[in-house]
């Protein structure tokens, strides 16, 4: 049996879905445990490159049954033409993704409320949201008001539910000057995706328990990274999930002794999508270099990322609040023309020295430490295995998995499914 978690250690982006993506080819079942479609997973393999967004990235494997599970909350709009287009570059039909009736809906009122309530704050407060919906969608779900994926399947009670909340969402709406809706415009709505995903909503609890008790591999996929926990991030300027190890024991309805393995990804310098602080941000010709080299644009939104050095702070905090077993490091070879690279090793916040990772606040205010490492300046694309790397840049390596104390079992040196070193 083999239960493992692929999670995020930085502030997300950290190239989850490449991992995911090698793991899945021997994974029988992979479960998306939390989030929605307001991040993405860049996946490239010998079918294309595809941004998958709430679809499991096990999807490319026939053999594997992907389930978006009960701590998602689902577009089915989105769903829709994500499988759409899979389709349409793979000429192959997609039968393999499931969805748990638990699945909270996103409906087309919290997208508009989204963004309304985006625009009303400063811009010292805004959250960076995408405006997808998410944090509406979960708001409903923590006070007792959502729709979930198993509504759709009785419609006298779906009907019942809507009526419940209308009266709310219309009167939230009009105090923003937007769009209301009607009782008959959103059973309309939720018929069109009961037609085309009705069949694929199931409860996932016999299905999961099954594969745990008999053995399968079953891989665990999450959005994000623990610096936009709702609980442990960097709040309030996180997402209204948990995308931590412990976010997909219960988004996946999987109890943590079964949990085998924690992945957690991280990059060999770090992004960040949104606002709140990050502490280790570049404003000069090496942020700009970082992002053009590494492609750092937001999956979802294209938005350009905010870059900077490797921050071994908030990496050691992410690694024991996940458990983290291995350590995938991704996109070492955006380093390799970088003469001399920094990493975090502390903050000074107010004149006192932090060598561990205090609450918002306190972020807020913190000026990063640095240590300088020699760069290795030359080629690592073609690095197939750890003994081809560049001396410079396994010391790299070695200083990073010291520091965290814990194993990096994958180094990645490029997008392709085989620039992918296991040590």
């Amino acid at each position: 049996m083999s239960v493992n978690a692929v999670v995020g250690v930085q502030w997300g982006d950290e190239g989850k879905g490449r991992i995911v993506d090698y793991l899945a080819g021997n994974a029988e079942m992979v479960i998306r445990f939390q989030g929605g479609d307001n991040a993405g997973h860049t996946v490239i393999n010998e079918l294309g490159k595809f941004g998958l967004h709430i679809i499991p990235s096990g999807v490319f494997n026939p053999d594997t049954m992907n389930i978006v599970s009960a701590g998602t909350v689902v577009n089915f709009d989105t769903m829709a033409g994500e499988i759409d287009n899979i389709e349409k570059i793979t000429g192959k039909k997609v039968e393999n993704v499931f969805i748990d009736r638990r699945a909270h809906l996103i409906m087309p009122y919290h997208q508009l409320l989204d963004g309304a309530e985006e625009s009303k704050r400063s811009d010292s407060q805004k959250i960076g949201t995408t405006k997808r919906g998410i944090g509406p969608c979960y708001s409903d779900k923590a006070s007792r008001m959502g729709l979930r994926a198993g509504d759709l399947l009785d419609e006298e009670w779906l009907r019942s539910r809507i009526r419940l909340l209308l009266g709310k969402k219309n009167r939230d709406l009009e105090y923003y000057g937007l769009k209301t809706f009607t009782e008959d415009e959103l059973m309309q709505k939720c018929a069109q995706w009961k037609e085309r995903f009705g069949s694929y909503i199931i409860d996932s609890v016999p299905v999961v328990r099954e594969a745990v008790e008999s053995g399968k591999n079953i891989l665990l996929e999450g959005q994000l990274g623990i610096m936009r926990d709702n609980d442990w991030g960097i709040y309030p300027y996180t997402t209204s999930s948990n995308p931590t190890v412990a976010g997909a024991c219960n988004g996946a309805g999987i109890a943590p002794k079964y949990i085998d393995k924690v992945y957690g990804v991280i990059k060999a310098y770090s992004t960040s999508v949104g606002g709140g602080p990050y502490m280790t941000e570049l404003f000069d010709e090496d942020g700009d270099r970082l992002r053009d080299i590494g492609g750092e644009f937001g999956v979802t939104t294209g938005r350009p990322r905010r870059c900077g050095w490797l921050d071994l702070v908030a990496a050691d905090y992410a690694c024991y609040m996940n458990g983290v077993t291995d350590l995938a490091l991704t996109k070492l070879d955006v380093l390799d023309s970088f003469e001399k690279i920094k990493v975090c090793t502390g903050y000074m916040i107010d004149g006192e020295y932090y060598s561990y990772l205090p609450d918002t606040a306190y972020q807020e205010r913190a000026k990063p430490v640095y240590e300088t490492f020699d760069g290795w300046m030359c080629d690592t694309t073609g690095c197939r295995t750890w003994d081809e790397l560049p001396q410079k840049a396994k010391d790299y390596v070695l200083e990073i998995e010291k520091r965290l104390n814990t194993h990096i079992t994958y180094i990645s040196v490029g997008p392709e499914r085989d620039q992918l070193i296991v040590r």
